[in-house]
């Protein structure tokens, strides 16, 4: 499916190497201030060509809000937005169009419907996410003007390097202060110089972006099947290389016992209830507590790499894949807004549902 959401839903369109890529969005509430400015601001974040650790393809990711915005505020209409494909280079993809390249959905496209778009992987493609951050740039807005959420991610690993960031006070300005977006300056330093070693090899490499929601209102969510950390999942697992989802202590959780890992509650002074502990992510039973939403989503390396693979053709005959064209020695960097995008989308869904059933 190409659409994502029950009462804010998108729809993204577009293909890596076709005349444009965008989204549509519906069910936005009306009367939220909203510019293209804003919405730029976070598709500049996702674009390629930042710097040297990402993708050469010149693309400026102008967005144009062509419907459901009027004098700067929304109207409660379907909102299309539209970002032109400027570089886009298909004949790099000649050359090896009939084989099937390795970690990649050429082969998985091919046999589900009998035809495949070969120019950069068509909707498989990364270039995919331009619409879910743009939409998620307005889901942001939605989140803030109405409930004071903030959602920030940042690099929490790259391969074998991990930085240990306290969520609680990181801030955007620490995440954005270097390319790999990593708030801890020595250990972005050292994965900027990890990227950049496998990159002179023609490897790749992965990593583990995480992501915060602060402010959350307790009771977003429901029970059994629309679980909130059901619905960040199939979220996060839907971007391209996405291979892991942790929410709360996630896997690590497994190493404890329940005495260590329950979140006993307590009223603060303000009189609400909170938790001594995060744990549970901020999550239970599906629904939130009030607590940081704190979730974790590991990418994989990036498949294309500049080293000759084998593989095999349509046919079914051995070839060995020399990979051409600009990509990503490593996709986590370009991935923080994508993965921000998709929690502010699966949040403000809830929050409207919440609305619609028990109202505030």
């Amino acid at each position: 499916m190409n659409s994502f959401g029950c009462l804010f839903r998108i729809t993204t369109w577009g293909e890596s190497h076709g005349g444009a890529v965008g989204v549509v969005v519906d069910g936005c509430p009306p009367r939220i201030p909203i510019t293209p400015e804003e919405i730029q601001q976070e598709l500049d974040r996702r674009r390629p060509a930042q710097s040297k650790l990402v993708s050469q393809r010149r693309e400026r990711d102008r967005v144009y809000i062509l419907s459901g915005v009027f004098e700067g505020q929304t109207l409660g209409t379907p909102i299309l937005m539209l970002v032109w494909n400027e570089d886009a280079r298909p004949e790099a993809y000649e050359p090896f169009k009939h084989l099937y390249r390795p970690s990649h959905a050429d082969y998985t496209y091919q046999v589900k419907y009998g035809i495949r778009d070969w120019r950069g992987g068509g909707r498989s493609s990364a270039r995919e996410t331009v619409g879910r951050v743009a939409a998620g740039a307005l889901a942001k807005k939605v989140l803030r003007s109405l409930w004071q959420v903030e959602i920030l991610g940042w690099v929490e690993q790259i391969h074998t390097l991990r930085a240990d960031i306290a969520p609680d006070t990181v801030t955007q300005e620490q995440v954005e202060s270097n390319p790999v977006r990593c708030p801890d300056p020595s250990v972005a330093a050292q994965m900027m110089e990890r990227i950049e070693q496998v990159r002179k090899q023609g490897d790749s490499v992965g990593g583990v972006v995480r992501c915060i929601a602060r402010n959350v209102p307790p009771g977003w969510g429901s029970p059994v099947f629309d679980k909130l950390e059901a619905d960040l999942a199939k979220a996060m697992l839907s971007i391209p290389a996405t291979k892991g989802f942790e929410i709360g202590s996630g896997f690590r959780g497994v190493a404890m016992l329940g005495s260590e890992h329950n979140d006993s509650f307590y009223t603060d002074e303000q009189g609400r209830i909170r938790t001594r502990t995060n744990f549970s992510g901020g999550v239970q039973g599906g629904i939130t507590n009030g607590e940081l939403i704190d979730i974790r989503v590991a990418f994989k390396p990036t498949a294309t790499i500049f080293q000759d693979q084998h593989t095999v053709d349509e046919w079914g005959e051995p070839a060995v894949l020399k990979a051409r064209g600009r990509h990503d020695p490593c996709v986590v960097p370009r991935a923080v807004p994508i993965v921000e995008a998709m929690m502010a989308l699966v949040l403000v869904d809830h929050a409207l549902r919440h609305r619609g059933q028990c109202g505030g």
